[in-house]
Order: C-alpha cells, then structure tokens, then sequence
C-alpha cells in the first residue's frame, strides 16, 4: 500500500538485554550534602521498577562514597547499599552532581572511579558532578558539560578539558556528562536509548511526562518563551511536519507556511525548541527513523523515503553519525518483539 505511512500501534514493550550483561547495573554514588534532585533523576530512570520492560531491565544500587551519613536538602537522608566496593560490580556509575565546583572529591572516590574506567564501566556525571570527573584526570582531552553557571570555571581550572557550555548533555561514549537538573533527565532517557532502544525511552519518557529525545548539543535553557498567536502558529507547523516526514521541508516553505519571515522562524524555533529548525527536522527524522527500525520490517530505502531523507545511502551516512551505528546494526540491536512477528508474517 503506498502513499503516507500508518502510525505502529503502541503495545506492551519487552526490553532489549544489553549485549554483554543481562539486568545492566547502574550504581549511583551518594555523598553528604547530597544533590537530591539529582539524585532523584537518577534513581527514577534506572531504579524504579518497570514490569512492562521485561526482565532485561536495569538493577539499580546506591553507593556511599565514604563514611558517615548521606544528608540531602531539606533534611533528607538516603541509605546507601554499601560503598565503594559496589563500584567494582558496576555497568554504569552515576555522580548526581556534587558539593559545590571548588569541593575536592575524596582520592579514594577519585581512584574508585578511574579504576572502574579502566576495567570498561561507563561513568555518567549531572550537573556538577563533571567536577568530580574532572578531578580524576578522564576528562582531559575530552568533551564535557556542567551547568551553564559553573561551566566557566570548570573550563578555567581545568584547560585541558573541551567544556561545551551551551550543551544540555555530551556523549564521548564511556563518559557521559550533562548540564544542571532537568537536564540530567535528558542524560538518563539517553542513555536509556542507547541501552534498550528508543521505545524504552520513550515509554520512561512518558510515564516521567517529559519530552522524549532532546538531542545533547541543544541549549540547555530556551532564554524566552513564545507567547501569544507566535506560539500556537508554529506548534500548528512542527505538528504539521510530524505528521508528513516526507515531505521536502526546506527552511523556506516552513517560514511561508508559519506565515513569518525566515529570520523570525528561526528567531521562534531557537526559542521554542532550542536548536535552528533545519537541526529540529533532521532530529525528528531520525528519532521517527529509530522508530521504524525498531517496530518494523520496512526496508532501510523504504524507510529512508518515510521520514524524507531520500537515498538509503543518505540515510545510512546521516543515522551513522548520529547514532553510532548503521540503520541495520541498530535493528538488529533493538527490534522489538512486535517487529520481529511482522518480519516473520511478511516472509
């Protein structure tokens, strides 16, 4: 059947199992004068227990990172699963920001966190947690972020790091560090799609009611809102492009279907979506892309067609240097059952 494509139904998910580890643990350092909302971010992604992923899903623990009690704001306190030792049982550590960006991280932390570096875990750092990172030396000749606020001077007390001010997360693929608060949600569901693909994401996304993919190298925050008839004329637009991917979406028609100039959709889409509307297009494509490689059997040139990236060719370079992998690895990855039995009814 031609013509635009049917939306894939929404079902039970049954999630991936990471290629080298069944029930990925992610182990979250905890530390007095704890980040909460941090903290929080972390916990809600990776321990909260979701049936409807499966049994593959993330075990989640919490680590002291020395002695004494864990204190949070306003007077809460948080019990840890054990200490530093946990590290060495970790797929993933997380450090949920941290006391302040000139407090030095205790050396057995610091050595903890290299050492598990070395043996192959993936460390993820919020906020200012970056600073704590940046103290073990793993940053140096890398990319990284922190809060807007604290991102100058991480980048002076530490030249030798790439500090990305502006970005709301950064993935150099075994380190992940992201901007200040909400934006440590957007690292977690990240890394939650590049675990299990993006329908996990997506259902998290959902039930933590937050956008579902925010790409890392947006702003990390929108300095106005669009107000009044602005607003409602360009959400009609994005709407509209949703919609009908394949369609050729230059800047110019979306400016003359908003009915604005070039320069204000521009103007409007930074302050709406954060990024330039080229960018916010190419990223719907490939986050409806990932969609369709996950829930179904669609050739990669078919696929290609439906979100308007025209060749198989052009598909497969853009997806590669955005996701890592080539459309058919990233579906033999995270093809979801529901794809598998349309794959086995279409032979």
């Amino acid at each position: 059947m031609g013509g635009r494509l049917l939306p894939v139904a929404e079902k039970a998910i049954s999630a991936r199992i990471m290629p080298k580890n069944a029930n990925p643990l992610v182990v979250i350092a905890a530390y007095d004068q704890l980040c909460t909302f941090e903290f929080g971010c972390a916990f809600e992604v990776f321990g909260l227990s979701r049936p409807e992923m499966g049994p593959g899903w993330y075990r989640c623990m919490t680590a002291a990172v020395e002695p004494g009690p864990i204190r949070g704001a306003g007077g809460l306190t948080v019990n840890s699963d054990g200490g530093l030792e946990l590290f060495d049982q970790a797929d993933t550590i997380v450090i949920p920001g941290w006391r302040g960006p000139g407090a030095a991280a205790p050396e057995p932390l610091l050595e903890a966190l290299r050492k598990a570096h070395a043996k192959g875990v993936r460390l993820v750092s919020i906020c200012g947690g970056a600073f704590v990172l940046a103290q073990t030396g793993l940053l140096s000749g890398r990319r990284a972020t922190t809060h807007w606020h604290h991102a100058a001077r991480l980048a002076s007390a530490y030249p030798e790091i790439d500090v990305e001010p502006h970005s709301l997360y950064v993935d150099e693929g075994d380190i992940l560090t992201s901007a200040g608060s909400a934006a440590g949600l957007d690292l977690c569901i990240h890394v939650v799609r590049k675990d299990f693909g993006a329908k996990a994401a997506n259902s998290v996304a959902r039930r933590l009611v937050v956008a579902a993919h925010r790409e890392g190298g947006q702003m990390q925050f929108i300095e106005r809102p669009v107000a009044g008839r602005g607003a409602t004329r360009l959400s009609a637009l994005l709407d509209a492009i949703r919609r009908d991917l394949a369609q050729q979406w230059s800047v110019q028609r979306m400016a003359e279907e908003a009915c604005v100039s070039v320069r204000s959709l521009h103007r409007h889409s930074r302050e709406a979506t954060g990024v330039a509307p080229g960018e916010w297009l190419q990223n719907e494509r490939l986050a409806r892309s990932r969609e369709l490689l996950e829930e179904t059997s669609l050739p990669v040139s078919v696929i290609a067609m439906h979100v308007g990236l025209g060749s198989a060719a052009n598909f497969r370079h853009h997806f590669r240097t955005s996701v890592g992998l080539s459309p058919t690895a990233y579906r033999s990855r995270f093809r979801s059952a529901d794809g598998e039995q349309q794959s086995r009814a279409s032979n």
